[in-house]
């Protein structure tokens, strides 16, 4: 059966059905190509998107990022379908949850160490560069690891996102 020069899909008429280019030559020579449909698919050209691995990657983009491409690969067609790129989203969506609780924690004990020490809590606010650092290199490990296609799962959240894969 011919395929459409225009989008590559199967024709069966004079006009593609998918995107309503005329088509010549239908019934002629299966190996003319230049006036019509050819009897082989057009090669593909990247419009497949990204390969499983790299969208995994793009689910630990550290600091929000993250999320916002957790979502749109938890919505998105080809890659909803794909039980990695879905286990990734979510234990990147878990995990940030947790980084906003763990974050709120941190800020009620330098304020109550800040109470009990009369205003000496500014010391402990040196700790918080060294926890975005750590965060940050948790997040790039993360990234390396999912996109050479090395399984991570993290202790409590693997087990929460691999339900929800």
């Amino acid at each position: 059966m011919p395929f459409c020069p225009n989008c590559g899909a199967q024709v069966s008429g004079a006009f593609c059905t998918n995107c309503g280019t005329q088509v010549s030559g239908t019934g002629a020579d299966p190996g003319n190509t230049a006036g019509g449909a050819s009897s082989a698919p057009p090669p593909q050209t990247g419009a497949q998107g990204l390969s499983t691995n790299a969208a995994s990657a793009l689910c630990y983009t550290p600091f929000g990022i993250g999320l916002i491409c957790d979502i749109v690969f938890l919505i998105a067609s080809p890659y909803n379908r794909n039980p990695t790129v879905r286990f990734n989203a979510f234990q990147s969506i878990f995990l940030h949850v947790a980084l906003v609780v763990f974050w709120i924690v941190v800020h009620m004990i330098v304020a109550m160490f800040a109470v009990v020490t009369h205003g000496f809590g500014f010391f402990a606010v040196g700790l918080y560069p060294l926890l975005w650092l750590c965060i940050l290199l948790l997040f790039l490990v993360l990234m390396y690891k999912t996109y050479n296609k090395q399984p991570v799962k993290l202790p409590v959240i693997g087990d929460l996102a691999q339900k929800q894969a």
